[in-house]
């Protein structure tokens, strides 16, 4: 008889409608494999569903706070029911922008130069700072968001106005504008998935870019790169992967630029939708949705 997997997904974050559409995708592919499946929200009633529904497995699909923080996983620990993708510390590493920079750093993983601006503090010598220590233009963006959401590209002109769009965040990050190809690359459990490399017609790959068929982004792979920079773009993502002690599927975040490969994040939940990056990786290389589900659900555990 297959598993009982119950699936969480929505939330209250600003990724909701993707956490949902990673959710579906996910639970129609289970069920078209005969696997006995439900679908919850992390609400009140969760932990009561849990002890009804004796899942063998959780597979998380939540995105952006409560769901790829810690939040959640702290919650699923208490359940001692194994649960997919990674544990609390590497939820909070990787969702503070800040933390995990310096854990790239430290690690000698080239990052973009940044500064940490609070919002008590004045605005008057920012612009005198930005050009001291970043030059423009810069990229602004939340301290513990994912998907691009609230990401803006600033110059002088623009910044106080973007900076006010961010008020209600306590911190944001104030990092260096890396111009360059973007790529993307995947780890799943200890195995280096693949990469992929994107053309936005938008001024990044933001939001839109990312979760709207309209923004019309091309999408390149194989990815056009001497071996020897693939093989480090590789080394690199699983590198990054193990520093903040990633489990299941990840997706690494780089610009590359003057032969030189910049990691802008790890994302750990990536998602898992029509237009989603990990599943055209995995079917490049052979690993089709079930199957990519699946190396997901075998490397589920607690105690993370």
């Amino acid at each position: 008889m297959k598993k009982k997997i119950l699936v969480i997904s929505g939330g209250i974050s600003k990724e909701r409608a993707i956490s949902i559409e990673t959710g579906k995708q996910v639970a129609k592919e289970l069920n078209k494999n005969h696997y006995l499946v439900k679908i919850a929200e992390p609400d009140f009633k969760l932990l009561g569903l849990i002890k009804s529904f004796k899942p063998n497995i959780i597979f998380n699909a939540l995105h952006g706070q409560f769901g790829e923080d810690g939040y959640i996983q702290t919650i699923l620990e208490t359940t001692k029911i194994p649960y997919t993708h990674s544990g609390v510390v590497s939820y909070a590493l990787a969702m503070d922008k800040e933390l995990s920079k310096k854990i790239f750093i430290k690690n000698n993983i080239l990052t973009p130069k940044y500064i940490l601006y609070s919002f008590n503090k004045s605005k008057s010598n920012l612009l005198k700072l930005i050009d001291k220590k970043l030059k423009f233009p810069v990229v602004i963006k939340p301290l513990n968001e994912g998907s691009s959401v609230n990401v803006f590209i600033c110059n002088k002109s623009n910044i106080i106005k973007n900076i006010k769009l961010l008020k209600n965040y306590k911190k944001i990050i104030i990092e260096e504008f890396i111009p360059g190809r973007e790529i993307q690359a995947a780890i799943i459990g200890s195995k280096k998935l693949g990469a992929i490399e994107l053309k936005p017609k938008r001024k990044f790959y933001d939001y839109e870019a990312k979760y709207n068929s309209k923004a019309k982004t091309e999408h390149i792979i194989p990815v056009d790169l001497k071996k020897k920079d693939y093989d480090k773009l590789m080394n690199l993502t699983l590198k990054a992967h193990k520093l903040i002690g990633c489990r299941g599927v990840t997706r690494s975040d780089f610009k590359f630029f003057r032969g030189k490969f910049y990691l802008l994040e790890i994302n750990t939940q990536p998602g898992m939708t029509s237009l989603s990056l990990v599943p055209e990786i995995a079917a490049y290389h052979g690993i089709n949705f079930i199957k990519l589900i699946e190396l997901i659900l075998k490397d589920a555990s607690k105690k993370k």
